[in-house]
């Protein structure tokens, strides 16, 4: 067995899990942590014959490491060493190490919280902070800790880039292993600034060229998706084609998820004698994959990252820079045999502006999966660690969508569906829509469909029509180029979807094979995406979630008005979404099948046009509206919340406010606020905005009954009806603390300006000769802020220290204002001189 990095460190980890049940290691690429720790670990006599359980986060990566461990014992994967994924899986009774992978943990887990006869799990790459491997950790910690009494399962964390100390505190203070590695030097080529909008391929396809013809050996191009692979690869292409010698001794390999393994296998293999690789990647080959032969890295420096909106409720991929720590990665892939070099895209100055670790996939994604996991566990998030908890609102909306499913009771506990949901290898959605279409007696297309929504689109850009697709995997129609691959994949899921769905049929329809039953499907998974068209014939529809979505090219689903729509997506920032894969959707469904997503409410809103209340009894699906009936009586109780609801919606500048009632709003928040600093709450009442909006219905409700028209409200005694809020004696308490004017030296009666905090006294700088200090209000707790004006009234100084400006600012101010205003009356001494009204004091 060949020495590698690793190997230095594995006696402190045998240590480190001898004595403690918890340890970090901390590797970097190429040290050898994927496929050497579970082999060193495996005669461990803590580990006492029992199996190690290793999470990997990628399917390539799983089948690799399974596959070089095995090589290296002289075995066949299935023997020693396995592994289980996604639609493959080989294990035998004599295998101690399984490699896994997506969410097979975690249903082993809801399975088996104690996970019998496991004696260690391993969470590999665990920078990647993927969901799955979040929700598996905290699993795994509280199964261990609610269940493993006599035996103890140990686990360990490992990556090569890891925050260790963070994860040692989440781990008890587990002790933490580093390994230096192995690596040889890596020049960094560094590219031009990256400029938005700028398209990425030219410059990828022109570095390639040059590194062919400057460096030796295979490359390796991070790219962020599969389009971009595609677009180049093409490019690079019709570039060799031009150059025979060069096309000779060059191989093109796509590396993807979605390939299938023997075009894997050709990426990560060396390259045949004589000839050397372009190998072009998405972040799948960052981590735990080794591809031979490679010493040249180009990376375009991004990354396309699903990310959860919690406004639309749809999940989207993003295109974004990946963060210095993945481009460490991705350099150090050039690095594993011999020195290397990598050309970076984008600027040395760019890279110090990249965050230094990427995103938790919890902080961002759609947590549905999560929530239906959590509820089976029977546990809220904060009962369970977490590196990074789930955030609150995404939580919530992920808990409501499961409810509209009907997973999840008004309680929180799973009902019967919802455990039959949590137990589908698959999305809640999906799982609901193969379930409902097990008891409609339409399986065998759900599982289709489910299949399809699994795996990227087979059939891009041929329209959105989802029965397409369908026709292919059926062998209606024939798969073009580049999609038996998908076609397959999809066959193969939708086959595995069928082996779960067992049961009788409850509501089996008359004919199932019906083309409607498509729509209804999607329906059922995506009922806030069921869409009514805006106009007949549009592109524009609306979506039961309130959203916009459209076609941006003609599509045959334009005849439709109603869609079920299963795959949208958008930029930030714009309202409509793109519709990508949908089906028609019968609206007759909604009256059988589909009865559970309509409701009947009686709305009560103001027609604006013609200033008069509208009362209509509507059937809704979401926010569409199915039918409307005219409402012909309406109670009172019915009509004052209606008119309270459009305030709400209007907002309170709908009510006759005057600028007095303003001010005398802004006086009373004034004294609250300043209650509140002393530390006495309750004496003044909160009149802001806000909290009046939310109390409507106590003091508006009672005064709103005669208002028949939308010009009505201009005829409430708004005034009264707020004062009343103020019990005696706060009225007069009012006035005194904060009255409305101030005298002032002059004699004059100056109004206090309450819309600023502190309030303002805008008042001529004569009218203040004789005072010394700043006025003051509110028993001395508020200093007001001073507009001293000049004898035109504008603006000359703003104070609130009069003191300080008489002593250090007068002066100056007093040349300038006795040039422009001669007339007038400007002593040396403000402080005994007589105030004025005037241009001068009387008797001068």
């Amino acid at each position: 067995m060949n020495s590698l990095p690793i190997d230095a460190v594995l006696p402190a980890l045998r240590q480190a899990l001898a004595e403690r049940h918890e340890a970090v290691l901390e590797a970097p690429p190429g040290a050898g942590k994927t496929t050497r720790v579970p082999l060193a670990l495996l005669d461990e006599p803590w580990l006492a014959g029992q199996r190690i359980v290793m999470l990997e986060p990628r399917r390539l990566a799983a089948r690799a490491a399974a596959e070089r461990m095995a090589s290296e014992l002289g075995e066949k994967v299935g023997e020693t060493v396995g592994y289980r994924i996604r639609l493959d899986s080989k294990v035998g009774p004599g295998t101690r190490i399984e490699v896994v992978t997506e969410g097979i943990l975690t249903r082993r887990l809801q399975a088996d919280p104690a996970l019998e006869g496991v004696g260690l799990v391993i969470f590999d790459e665990f920078h990647l902070r993927n969901l799955d491997a979040d929700l598996a950790l905290a699993l795994t910690l509280n199964g261990r800790e609610l269940f493993r009494d006599d035996t103890a399962l140990k686990v360990l964390l490992m990556s090569a880039t890891l925050e260790g100390e963070r994860l040692s505190r989440l781990l008890d203070d587990a002790p933490i292993i580093t390994s230096e590695g192995r690596m040889f030097p890596v020049t960094t080529i560094w590219g031009k600034p990256q400029q938005a909008g700028e398209y990425l391929e030219p410059r990828v396809i022109s570095t390639c060229l040059d590194a062919l013809a400057e460096q030796s050996g295979s490359l390796l191009v991070f790219l962020p998706g599969q389009a971009e692979i595609r677009r180049v690869l093409t490019g690079l292409q019709d570039s060799l084609d031009a150059s025979p010698s060069l096309k000779r001794n060059t191989l093109l390999c796509p590396l993807h998820g979605e390939l299938d393994l023997n075009q894997q296998r050709a990426a990560i293999d060396p390259a045949p004698p004589g000839m050397r690789k372009v190998v072009l990647a998405t972040n799948i080959a960052e981590t735990s994959v080794t591809i031979d032969g490679v010493r040249v890295v180009i990376d375009a420096g991004l990354e396309r990252v699903p990310r959860f909106d919690p406004r639309s409720g749809m999940t989207r991929l993003d295109t974004q820079r990946i963060s210095r720590a993945s481009a460490t990665q991705r350099a150090g892939r050039a690095g594993r045999l011999e020195p290397g070099v990598c050309y970076r895209l984008w600027s040395e100055a760019q890279h110090d502006q990249m965050a230094g670790f990427a995103t938790a996939e919890i902080q961002q994604a759609d947590l549905t999966g999560l929530a239906l996991q959590l509820a089976k566990w029977g546990v809220q998030p904060n009962e369970l660690a977490w590196l990074d908890a789930p955030p609150a609102a995404a939580y919530a909306q992920a808990n409501d969508l499961l409810r509209r499913l009907g997973a999840l009771q008004a309680d929180g506990q799973l009902t019967r569906h919802g455990q039959a949901m949590a137990e589908l290898p698959s999305h809640p959605r999906i799982a609901h829509l193969l379930l409902r279409g097990h008891e409609l007696g339409l399986a065998e297309t759900a599982c289709t469909i489910a299949a399809l929504l699994g795996e990227r689109d087979i059939q891009r850009g041929a329209g959105a029509d989802l029965h397409s697709r369908l026709a292919i995997l059926s062998g209606e129609q024939r798969a073009q180029r580049g999609e038996q691959g998908g076609a397959q994949r999809a066959r193969q899921l939708s086959r595995q979807y069928r082996s779960y769905l067992r049961g009788p049929v409850s509501q089996a329809v008359a004919d199932p094979h019906h083309p409607r039953w498509v729509g209804c499907l999607l329906a059922l998974a995506y009922p806030d995406r069921v869409a009514q068209q805006r106009r007949d014939g549009g592109a524009e529809y609306r979506l039961a979630n309130g959203r916009a979505a459209m076609f941006t090219e003609p599509d045959a689903l334009m005849k439709h008005t109603w869609l079920a729509i299963a795959d949208l997506g958008s930029r930030q920032g714009q309202r409509e979404e793109r519709i990508y894969l949908a089906a028609d959707l019968d609206a007759a469904l909604f009256d059988t099948v589909l009865k559970e997503q309509v409701r009947t409410v009686d709305e009560l809103d103001w027609d604006e046009r013609e200033g008069a209340l509208r009362a209509e009894r509507q059937t809704k699906v979401g926010e569409l509206v199915l039918s409307r009936t005219p409402l012909a009586s309406l109670s009172d109780e019915a009509r004052v919340q209606a008119l309270l609801d459009y305030v709400r919606r209007k907002g309170l500048e709908l009510l006759p406010w005057t600028p007095d009632l303003r001010q005398w709003q802004a006086r009373v928040e004034l004294l609250r606020v300043l209650d509140e600093e002393a530390g006495v709450v309750g004496q003044w009442p909160d009149l802001r905005d806000e909290t009046l909006l939310q109390s409507l219905d106590e003091w508006l409700g009672p005064y709103v009954g005669k208002v028949a028209r939308l010009s009505h409200f201009a005829l409430l005694d708004l005034s009264s009806i707020l004062r009343n809020l103020l019990p005696w004696p706060l009225p007069q308490q009012l006035d005194a603390q904060a009255p409305q004017t101030m005298a002032v030296p002059s004699g004059s009666s100056i109004r206090i300006d309450y819309s600023e905090r502190p309030p303002v006294l805008a008042v001529r700088l004569q009218e203040l000769f004789g005072q010394a200090d700043t006025p003051r209000i509110a028993n001395g707790r508020q200093v007001l802020k001073l507009h001293l004006l000049s004898p035109a009234r504008r603006p000359v100084q703003v104070t609130q220290d009069l003191a300080n400006f008489w002593r250090s600012t007068y002066l100056e101010v007093k040349k300038d204002l006795k040039g422009r205003y001669p007339k007038h009356f400007w002593p040396d001494d403000p402080l005994v001189a007589q105030a004025t009204a005037r241009a001068k004091p009387r008797g001068t």
